[in-house]
């Protein structure tokens, strides 16, 4: 069993452009996507059209949900005009998308945690705004109840892959569309990839244990700063230019 992982798209379809590109050149069929798909000052309706079009298993991320749980005026600064850019066909595929499924019967999908969409699984914030590796005990206890073997998650951005005492793996594939992002939840924090790159995970099965690679993809990261810096958000085009955000 061989497929691809994507993430956190966030609008950006110059980087997802290059990660189908990367996953085709690597011969690999199955993609699935854990969601936050057109949230962002970029082009959510573009992006959109390219996953609804794309084979693949969908999740929806928190990003995705706030499109069609609440009013526009209820909406956060980066959901509003992604909203006003998506059409009903848009949004009317979006409600048909689960927050977690299994994939194959072998694999579990969701875009935070089981429970949450909202909610870091595997790093935890500091008081001090640092982000660090969650304790092994508190990852576990949220991957109760999941009998499959490999467990995927999105939602922070960072590559990375946890595996259980009870041998389980859990895997984040990185953010396709967006490397760095401010938030204040729990304490104001940066989350940084720390290179522009578009990010992916390959998973595959053999003998019975799990391997992945997490997948670097160059593109044209430029445009796509500029038109983060054009739509007046000057942190995530530093983040797009540079895989850091500026700091004042």
């Amino acid at each position: 069993m061989r497929f691809a992982a994507i993430a956190d798209v966030h609008g950006n379809y110059l980087a997802l452009e290059a990660v189908i590109a990367d996953i085709r050149a690597q011969q690999i069929e199955k993609i699935v996507n854990l969601g936050d798909m057109a949230r962002g000052p970029l082009d959510g309706r573009r992006t959109m059209d390219m996953l609804m079009a794309l084979d693949a298993v969908h999740v929806l991320g928190n990003h995705d949900r706030y499109l069609i749980d609440r009013a526009s005026e209820a909406m956060g600064s980066w959901d509003r005009p992604v909203h006003a850019q998506l059409e009903v066909r848009h949004l009317d595929w979006l409600r048909g998308v689960p927050p977690t499924r299994v994939f194959e019967d072998a694999v579990y999908l969701c875009h935070a945690t089981p429970l949450s969409d909202e909610t870091y699984w595997l790093e935890t914030v500091q008081p001090d705004g640092a982000v660090r590796l969650s304790p092994a005990e508190t990852i576990a206890q949220a991957a109760t109840g999941i009998a499959q073997s490999l467990i995927l998650c999105g939602h922070t951005h960072i590559q990375r892959a946890v595996q259980l005492r009870d041998g389980r793996m859990i895997v984040n594939p990185g953010s396709v569309g967006s490397p760095g992002y401010r938030d204040v939840v729990p304490f104001p924090h940066a989350m940084e990839a720390g290179t522009p790159d578009a990010r992916y995970a390959i998973l595959e099965r053999r003998d019975g244990q799990w391997h992945v690679t997490f997948r670097h993809v160059p593109y044209d990261h430029d445009a796509m700063a500029a038109l983060a810096r054009q739509n007046g958000h000057p942190d995530l085009a530093s983040a797009l230019a540079t895989g850091w955000i500026t700091r004042a």
